[in-house]
């Protein structure tokens, strides 16, 4: 197989560049808790509409990385059955009813090992694919997801997931001090809040980029074909 030096992006604040070999998508979250009915989203008030449009998208940049034998790493945000990773303070946040913990239409919330903590079906991870189980906002923290980026060599991560003004941002924030660049898909990242997803975008983008680049999914596959046909027809999928 023929490799592919480089591709450019065309990205917000500026084209995004990345080695093929040090790249990963990072899927952050695609939980049924937060995106399916029925789940603990939908159980806080939350209209899933937006995190479902997010499903699509996301998929056929996933189809694309396996496709090309890219790194694929998924996460999922829950916590122990005894619960001794969940700290009061997140516990009682909220006051609510049916909290982490408690037993909701998908099992127990945000319990791994729960059918609400499984990932979407339509973007299950394949044979191989990592899942960093955080049982925090960021994919970093009390993970060894920075650990496994460095083995790997990955430098840039193509980010999708929910939400984007929570898991998304503090994931990102949090690469961004490790030193890893990230493309963020803005059609590949969803909030229950529009408004939210909005203003989280141009965070990331403002002030020339200062936690990283936003692009959407049609934009990076064109430049992943175009990556392909430039390198002649010896590189195979």
């Amino acid at each position: 197989m023929r490799q592919v030096s480089r591709v450019r992006v065309d990205a917000e604040p500026y084209p995004f560049e990345f080695n093929p070999a040090a790249v990963a998508l990072l899927v952050i979250d695609m939980q049924r808790d937060f995106v399916e009915p029925g789940g603990f989203g939908e159980m806080l008030g939350n209209d899933v509409t937006p995190l479902r449009r997010a499903v699509a998208p996301t998929r056929r940049v996933l189809d694309a990385f396996r496709a090309r034998g890219m790194t694929v790493i998924h996460t999922r945000e829950g916590h122990l059955p005894d619960l001794s990773d969940l700290p009061s303070t997140k516990k009682a946040r909220g006051r609510l009813k049916t909290g982490i913990g408690d037993t909701g239409p998908m099992g127990r919330v945000l319990i791994r090992g729960e059918p609400g903590h499984e990932i979407v079906p339509e973007l299950a991870p394949a044979p191989g694919e990592p899942v960093i189980d955080k049982p925090g906002k960021g994919a970093f923290y009390a993970t060894d997801l920075d650990l496994l980026l460095r083995e790997r060599g990955i430098r840039s991560l193509i980010v999708a997931g929910v939400t984007t003004e929570v898991c998304v941002h503090t994931t990102v924030r949090e690469a961004n001090d490790r030193g890893f660049e990230c493309l963020v898909l803005e059609d590949c990242v969803a909030s229950y809040f529009p408004e939210f997803h909005e203003a989280g975008i141009r965070m990331i983008k403002a002030q020339g980029g200062i936690f990283g680049w936003v692009s959407s999914s049609a934009v990076l596959l064109r430049a992943l074909a175009d990556a392909r046909a430039g390198s002649g027809a010896g590189e195979s999928a």
